[in-house]
């Protein structure tokens, strides 16, 4: 058990360095551009990152049935795919809006500023599209770090303190994997 608490700590000081290495990288990749080789375009990626979310969150709602049938061996199965398709997720997300502009709600002339007059057109659904937005990445930044100590907790078989982050990380975990591809429907129209 003593090991399993100092594999633990050792884990959680690797969780935090990532946490603070995606945060870094997604505060960067707005201001940073990267520009593409000729004849490089990273345009299919938005409907690759909204089908991997809906996949995370079909993943986890599986993960969340074999627990309740206490199936340990499906759910730790489901957990690690969540786990992996939330890693090919960030890496594709990260390399495309390093290297490509900003898609805003809206914006119809394809601009990149949204006028009064698209505004008024889309009304109140900017709005609810913004606010899903801004829940959604708030969240999914907040939410990562519990998402690798509540891994941790179980991979160190402190399942008692998994369970009881568990019971509040997955709803958001899923609430962010379910948002993720609202948005993208949402602002789809506004693709190139």
């Amino acid at each position: 058990m003593e090991q399993n608490i100092q594999l633990a700590k050792r884990l959680n000081v690797g969780a935090w360095m990532v946490t603070v290495a995606v945060l870094l990288l997604v505060g960067l990749m707005r201001r940073v551009k990267i520009t593409l080789p000729a004849g490089w375009d990273f345009g299919f990626l938005p409907p690759f990152h909204a089908s991997v979310n809906a996949f995370t969150a079909v993943v986890l709602i599986a993960a969340f049935y074999y627990i309740k049938q206490k199936n340990i061996t499906m759910h730790r199965r489901m957990i690690y795919v969540a786990m992996g398709l939330s890693v090919l997720f960030l890496l594709s997300y990260v390399a495309y809006h390093f290297t490509s502009p900003e898609i805003r709600f809206g914006d119809a002339n394809l601009d990149g500023n949204v006028s009064d007059v698209e505004a008024a057109a889309v009304g109140g659904l900017r709005t609810v599209y913004l606010v899903l937005l801004l829940t959604h990445i708030t969240l999914a930044g907040l939410i990562l770090p519990f998402i690798l100590f509540t891994f941790i907790r179980a991979y160190t078989n402190q399942i008692e303190r998994h369970r009881r982050m568990a019971r509040w990380v997955f709803p958001l975990w899923l609430y962010v994997a379910i948002t993720g591809p609202i948005c993208y429907w949402m602002l789809m129209p506004y693709y190139p």
